[in-house]
């Protein structure tokens, strides 16, 4: 898997994946990335920032090592949020 070349933790993954099977938890962050762009998704504070809300409301405790390897993950995909070939690739990734 793409996001364990970047140290990413799975059982981190699993524990987000879990956590996400809340409708709550899940309309939670989907209100966050409502209107996130390609830009912003390439701009470091902004990523920083989403990474920081979005780990509040998962209720997970990020060490700033862990942040920084989810930021790095994050750019390098280069993800458009309105292009549907880069959502269903993202998709594929966390099954």
């Amino acid at each position: 898997m793409s996001y364990q070349l970047y140290g990413i933790d799975p059982a981190l993954i699993e524990r987000v994946k879990f956590k996400l099977r809340n409708p709550v938890i899940k309309e939670r962050l989907i209100m966050l990335l409502q209107s996130v762009t390609k830009a912003d998704l390439q701009n470091r504070t902004k990523v920083t920032q989403l990474i920081g809300i979005a780990s509040g409301i998962l209720g997970e405790n990020l060490t700033g090592f862990q942040t920084n390897q989810i930021l790095e993950f994050i750019l390098s995909q280069k993800i458009d949020p309105s292009n549907t070939f880069h959502l269903i690739k993202l998709w594929s990734m966390f099954r």
